[in-house]
């Protein structure tokens, strides 16, 4: 297959991203049909038994939501746009992580009714930590109760961007029947089967008056971030639809401004104009700055240029397995990739051949000769971890690799039967290389495999995973929390590690103090810090006292979770000519961490999660109660259209079964989405239990 001339100037690279249920699977589906990519549209629960292009897995064609995020591309108006379509649900945040990392631009899709939800709220802090540019686009216009101008307010008061109507409706909910587009000033409807046909109409008479005011409003937005615009609004000249388009791109592309666009994409309306924003408003993989490290230089800052001349940086972002062997998508940021060149993974510092380069279109593939740098691929048989970089031989470069979070939920898991125990562990060496936030390891104490993530749903999948695809039936135990602890208050060690068999001895002493420490933002939760002086303890063996205390933090003895928040200031210590060693000098440490431990107040921290129930009004009072009966915190509660919403903060012990109670409480109506908030200290009464729970266990295992 030849190679079509890469014009870099003319490719995006976008992924769409929103709150479960906003509508992301079918605007991508739309755009599929519209980029002819596919000749006719599935939906995601639809009645033809097909489900949407990009839900190709079985389980989320069955379930209806998207698990993991699917990559393809579609041509619109001479233009190549790689598109990611991620999942909305918190459990699988990763996915989304992993797709912004490498895109250049998103579409933020929210729901017409409910606007801003709990995951949008997440999905915009990733593309901040990306810094990744974006358009939002107002969904399900279509709906009873829909209200893109609200939408707009809610972006601005709760996510803090510049969010500014680039189009208003023309009527809502059944009575929505196309768009003005307030750059033009024109009018836009959908016509055809499928809305394949854009057709321009006249601006209606009784919309004028609104569409001239929000059009005020936009110039005057983007004058206050743009300076060519702003001297010809105090001018009082004529701005041109060219001026405000590439005034618009600036400020998108500098993340000063977020354009927001609206429309149905159940009802195909408004997705061609979201396109067309695509191409004028968001960056080419040229206009987005990226940067790698210098492994040779101290890990220097180096801008990548997506140039084909210069040395080869490409990303691998997402492993997936396939019949075929391991796929690995690559973002090519700088040089080019041939099939049959040997490259080289910076990470594991071994070279390897590209066998095979394939596009991506979903689950199916076509057959490259080579990417250019800019461009998404995906690669065979190359054996790497998600996060690998990799060039040319002799090019010592890194990229960031992403922000991966801790997993908060963890279950016990066994093969039913001892034939699968071949297929039980190759699928969990399958999924831990597939996502990191997905964790395998076994508990040498009890003997189990315990697997690790980031909700009750995210297991779930795997197990049902297991069974589908390696054949393998699995009993599961009962969902653990990740539980950590801590000290409450400040205590003072002074231990003396003295051995004295033949030959050299063994001696170190400690001074210092254990200090409790705020959370802090950058995950931190163990720092040392050295305060000896005059040499009481020589240089050399400080490391080992820092290791000592770090390594005792792995396992607290209260109920045999990480110990997390401290501060260990070493103050003096003693050491001995002969006698003193490394060694000698961590065993002190360790010992010394043990004696402290009990005077510090120590204290169970337990995992809080942020809550967000949607139910109609009539069960309001139901689910409030059901929230109180588990130590839920209520923080707010708001009404939209019928449905009542209640955001609390809960500890997730308390949530197992919750899907299932919330049901029965609502007949089936009521939703809920959860994620992980902070730590905080668990009540008296149940760190007793789990304290209790905790000896029980250990006095089982020494009998």
């Amino acid at each position: 297959m030849s190679v079509t001339k890469w014009d870099i100037n003319l490719v995006r690279n976008i992924g769409i991203s929103a709150h479960i249920d906003s509508g992301k699977t079918t605007l991508s589906e739309r755009i599929l049909f519209y980029g002819g990519k596919i000749h006719a549209i599935h939906e995601v629960k639809g009645k033809d038994g097909v489900g949407a292009t990009m839900d190709f897995m079985e389980l989320e064609r069955e379930k209806g939501i998207t698990i993991q995020s699917a990559c393809t591309q579609v041509k619109w108006k001479d233009h190549v746009i790689n598109l990611i379509d991620t999942p909305g649900h918190v459990d699988f945040t990763i996915e989304v992580e992993r797709s912004l990392r490498v895109l250049d631009g998103a579409i933020l899709v929210l729901c017409g009714v409910a606007g801003v939800q709990s995951q949008s709220i997440t999905v915009d802090r990733q593309m901040k930590r990306y810094g990744v540019p974006r358009l939002a686009f107002v969904n399900k216009l279509d709906r009873q109760g829909a209200n893109p101008f609200r939408v707009k307010d809610a972006l601005v008061e709760k996510l803090k961007l510049n969010a500014v109507l680039y189009q208003i409706p023309i009527g809502l909910e059944d009575q929505h029947r196309g768009v003005i587009d307030l750059v033009q000033m024109k009018a836009f409807i959908n016509e055809g089967a499928n809305g394949e046909i854009v057709k321009e109409i006249p601006v209606p008479e009784e919309l004028r008056a609104k569409a001239e005011e929000y059009r005020q409003i936009l110039i005057e937005k983007l004058a206050d971030v743009d300076e060519h615009i702003a001297e010809k609004f105090l001018m009082e000249q004529e701005i041109t639809i060219d001026e405000i388009r590439q005034a618009t791109r600036r400020a998108v592309i500098n993340l000063k401004l977020v354009p927001v666009f609206c429309g149905s994409a159940f009802k195909n309306k408004g997705v061609q104009h979201v396109l067309d924003a695509v191409v004028y408003y968001l960056p080419t993989p040229a206009e987005k700055k990226e940067y790698a490290f210098d492994l040779k230089n101290n890990e220097a800052k180096i801008e990548l240029f997506p140039d084909d001349k210069k040395p080869l940086v490409a990303l691998a972002f997402k492993l997936q397995d396939t019949p075929f062997g391991q796929l690995t998508f690559m973002r090519v940021y700088q040089g080019r990739l041939h099939k049959g060149d040997f490259i080289y993974n910076t990470t594991t510092k071994k070279t390897v051949k590209v066998p095979r380069v394939v596009r991506m279109h979903a689950d199916k593939m076509e057959d490259l000769e080579g990417a250019s740098a800019g461009d998404i691929v995906a690669m065979f048989g190359i054996d790497c971890a998600s996060g690998d970089t990799f060039t040319h031989e002799g090019y010592e470069v890194a990229m960031q690799s992403m922000h991966i979070p801790d997993p908060v939920i963890s279950l016990a898991i066994a093969p039913k039967d001892k034939n699968s125990q071949n297929n039980f562990s190759k699928a969990l060496q399958k999924f831990k290389k597939e996502d990191p936030t997905f964790r395998v390891y076994r508990d040498e104490e009890s003997g189990e495999t315990i697997i690790q993530g980031m909700g009750e749903l995210h297991l779930e999948i795997y197990v049902e995973r297991m069974k589908r695809e390696f054949n393998c039936e699995v009993v599961v135990g009962q969902p653990q929390v990740a539980y950590r602890e801590t000290i409450t208050q400040e205590a003072t060690f002074d231990y003396q590690h003295k051995k004295q068999t033949g030959g050299a001895g063994q001696y170190a002493k400690v001074i210092g103090r254990v200090i409790p420490m705020e959370p802090r933002e950058d995950g931190v939760t163990f720092v040392f810090e050295n305060k000896v002086v005059g040499g009481r303890i020589p240089k050399e063996f400080i490391p080992a006292v820092e290791e000592g205390f770090r390594e005792q933090c792995t396992k607290g003895p209260l109920i045999g979770f990480p110990i997390v928040n401290l501060k260990v200031e070493l103050t003096d210590g003693a050491y001995h000519d002969v006698d003193s060693s490394y060694m000698a000098f961590k065993i002190c440490a360790m010992a010394a961490m043990r004696e402290v431990y009990p005077k510090a107040k120590p204290a169970v921290l337990e995992p809080i999660m942020k809550l967000e129930t949607t139910v109609p009004e009539e069960y309001q009072g139901a689910a409030t109660g059901q929230i109180n009966q588990r130590r839920g915190v209520i923080l707010n509660t708001s009404s939209v259209e019928g449905s009542a919403v209640i955001e609390a903060h809960v500890p997730l012990a308390e949530m197992f079964g919750y899907s299932t109670d919330l049901r029965s409480a609502t007949k089936g109506k009521g939703e809920f989405t959860m994620e992980f908030s902070h730590y905080a200290l668990a009540p008296r009464n149940i760190q007793e239990e789990l304290v209790k729970k905790y000896q029980a266990k250990k006095a089982a295992e020494n009998k």
